[in-house]
């Protein structure tokens, strides 16, 4: 390629014997400095691509090489290094200096993108001629100092590059690199002429009109040697992209790959153009960026604003459709009151949670619900598929009444309160005892056991009617009813510090739904959309279990992160021990690639709670039992604890025997369940056979649909959907 052969000057000289080395001398571009102390400067050109050509422009890719030099150490392994930033700036204030330059951003981009090729070619030239003999192999005796470069290599630079160079790793990437440049395919042969030169010189030949060539023409004729053959691999590659050029499109072509790289077959790379050279970029080329996908805040940012504008008409044609439907529905016979009282209704007066179905599916107040036979509302008759309602408690202060009251001209469900309106009977759910009681009551109810009995199957909830998940199905219609029900959408749900120890953002997407209303496997936005569920509605305003209980994140420690980034897991767990000022129990949902299983590590007693729903070991998962005891090792190292040396290595685990799951699925139910009952109970220290008030041999469909209906009213309270 172009670039490999415009690296340096140096680069691809020939083994120097001393008396070439004297005759050659060192190359520091004396003349520039003479014409610029006589205020005289140089003027270079620019293509169309914004790359660099005419009669100067190799006097300024030689003079960029000396400022390098003097500028850059050799150790420097990193161009992309921020310490360089001052040496880089300094290179550029002297090429101004001298150079008739715009100081524009891109132009000091290329000159600095230039400056470390050659930064780069430099060293590639001290490493073979003083660290390889001739056959490009490292040589094993100490290199001695390269005395003719001292003006820009210190001794203790050469020493400390020495010690790079030999490095067992940078020997194999060098031997890798070495292997694959040896022999190319399709071999560059204009030396250092570059793909802007030579398309500055076939312009300049052929006296054409055209400001620059296709690429796959340049590469031709980069391509092209000495006595003008060009080899026939090379020639039906160049006839492959004259064909492919005829059928693809340059907005195709910059969309996806260019002529070229498809003939080649090969992939494209980003903020270059193969066959142009250094400096050549898409934008410059198509004259117009790359299409940017919008990012997730400018989407929801978008939508929210469309939302907006929908719900007000929507508020708007309600208004009117619910007068229509009002005078419509009012019969004047008392004929139909017999029917007013509905089966699916207890009788008489029963407390109620009131819904709309309209714009979306929302929970909006809270009433009674009247069903009685004959009732009338304002001595009329209700109409069909309707119960008369008194409001108590609203929820929603723009919602509007389904049907207006005509007689008080009320529109707002906010006017209605200490008053009677009609309500649609399936928009009416009746406060069970299912739902009435508090958590820590149900919880106790559902996992009640049944005594003298070897497996313990808890009892059901009291038998009122079958159990209809309610809060799903009113889930479900609120996502069908909004932008989640198509593929991609997403929802943000803010962690805050106090969760996981730092401030994230938790998204949750359409399929993360689905896998709940389908009881399917969960993933980690789902277990963590519930962990922030028990800490609001258990933890938050409660010292005394917010103090006891903490959660690990299952983001920042997996099978996947521990295999990848061992030690960035174990400082997130020290750290999150760290917090530890008295007895704590951190609950660390743990996936295992296709398993969910349950941790409760005690840091300071040392004490990990192994809960797993399939009866396995911990020894089953050697990578996480390995960084929670080192994670232990280091946070009782970091708070000077003393431990006897009988237990310096002897971190208890325990397995508890939990629940257990009886099919391949439901895995991440019972994990959320385990860390509901565990914080329910208060305890810090878990029952081996585990806490008898939920002692069972595997939770029911029921318990673990319980579950998934304290998921779905989280978001609909939380208003997640919306």
């Amino acid at each position: 390629m172009a670039s490999d052969q415009e690296n340096s000057q140096d680069a691809n000289a020939p083994d120097d014997t001393s008396e070439k080395e004297i005759t050659r001398g060192i190359t520091i571009m004396k003349s520039i400095i003479r014409d610029r102390d006589k205020a005289v400067t140089y003027n270079v050109n620019w293509n169309a691509d914004n790359q660099l050509i005419g009669s100067n422009a190799a006097k300024l890719a030689s003079y960029i090489g000396t400022l390098v030099r003097m500028h850059i150490p050799i150790t420097a392994t990193r161009w992309s290094n921020k310490e360089l930033g001052s040496a880089k700036d300094k290179i550029w204030t002297e090429i101004l200096r001298s150079f008739n330059i715009e100081d524009t951003t891109i132009r000091k981009k290329y000159i600095l993108q230039l400056a470390g090729k050659r930064h780069r070619g430099w060293r590639t030239f001290l490493t073979n001629k003083y660290l390889k003999d001739k056959e490009k192999i490292f040589v094993e005796y100490d290199p001695e100092y390269p005395v003719k470069y001292a003006i820009f290599i210190t001794e203790e630079e050469w020493v400390a590059f020495v010690a790079q160079r030999r490095d067992e790793n940078f020997k194999k990437v060098s031997a890798t690199n070495r292997e694959r440049a040896s022999n190319p395919t399709y071999a560059y042969k204009k030396g250092r002429l570059g793909y802007a030169r030579l398309e500055e010189k076939i312009l300049d030949e052929t006296k054409s009109d055209a400001t620059s060539l296709p690429p796959h023409v340049l590469w031709k004729e980069a391509r092209v040697g000495k006595d003008g053959t060009v080899r026939d691999d090379v020639q039906h590659i160049y006839d492959e992209c004259e064909t492919l050029s005829q059928s693809i499109s340059t907005a195709e072509d910059q969309e996806n790959r260019s002529v070229l790289s498809r003939a080649l077959n090969v992939p494209e790379y980003p903020g270059r153009v193969r066959g142009k050279g250094h400096g050549c970029t898409p934008t410059s080329l198509y004259k117009n960026p790359r299409r940017r996908n919008p990012s997730n805040q400018e989407v929801m940012e978008t939508l929210q604003a469309l939302q907006a504008q929908v719900l007000q008409l929507q508020k708007d044609n309600e208004r009117y459709r619910c007068m229509e439907k009002c005078s419509s529905q009012l019969k004047e016979t008392s004929e139909k009151a017999s029917i007013n009282c509905q089966n699916k209704f207890p009788e008489g007066i029963s407390s109620c949670q009131l819904y709309l179905s309209s714009p979306t599916y929302r929970l909006v107040g809270k009433g009674k619900v009247h069903n009685t036979s004959g009732d009338l509302l304002h001595h009329r008759p209700l109409p069909d598929g309707h119960l008369k309602v008194s409001v108590d408690v609203v929820l929603d202060k723009d919602a509007l009444l389904p049907i207006p009251d005509i007689v008080s001209e009320t529109t707002f469900l906010r006017d209605a309160i200490g008053s009677f309106v009609a309500w649609p009977l399936d928009l009416i759910f009746i406060d069970d005892e299912v739902f009435a009681q508090g958590s820590q009551q149900l919880s106790q109810k559902i996992g009640s056991r049944q005594k003298n009995k070897r497996d313990l199957p808890v009892t059901s909830l009291p038998k009122k009617g079958a159990f209809v998940p309610r809060y799903q199905i009113s889930l479900e219609t609120l996502v069908d009813s909004s932008d989640m029900a198509t593929a991609g959408a997403i929802r943000l749900l803010d962690m805050e510090e106090d969760i996981f120890g730092y401030s994230c953002t938790e998204t949750i997407g359409k399929e993360d739904l689905e896998h709940i209303f389908r009881h399917q496997e969960l993933g980690v936005g789902v277990i963590h959309t519930y962990i922030r569920f028990l800490y609001d509605n258990f933890m938050r305003g409660n010292d005394q279990l917010s103090n006891r209980f903490r959660f690990v994140s299952s983001s920042l420690v997996n099978k996947a992160l521990i295999c990848r980034e061992p030690d960035s897991c174990r400082e997130y767990l020290v750290k999150r021990f760290m917090a530890s000022s008295t007895n704590n129990l951190y609950l660390w949902p743990y996936n295992s690639g296709c398993h969910w299983l349950l941790l409760a590590i005690d840091p300071l007693k040392e004490v990990v709670y192994f809960l797993n729903s399939i009866d396995g070991e911990w020894t089953n998962y050697p990578d996480m039992k390995q960084l929670v005891d080192t994670s232990i090792k280091v946070f009782r190292s970091q708070r000077q604890a003393r431990v006897p040396r009988t237990k310096s290595s002897n971190i208890t685990w325990i397995k508890v025997q939990c629940p257990l799951q009886r099919n391949g699925i439901d895995c991440g139910y019972f994990v959320m369940r385990f860390m509901r009952e565990i914080i329910n109970m208060n305890q810090i220290e878990i029952p081996i056979t585990y806490f008898d008030e939920y002692k069972c041999a595997h939770y029911t469909r029921l318990q673990l649909e319980q579950i998934k209906e304290e998921l779905c009213q989280y978001f609909i309270e939380k208003r997640l959907i919306i």
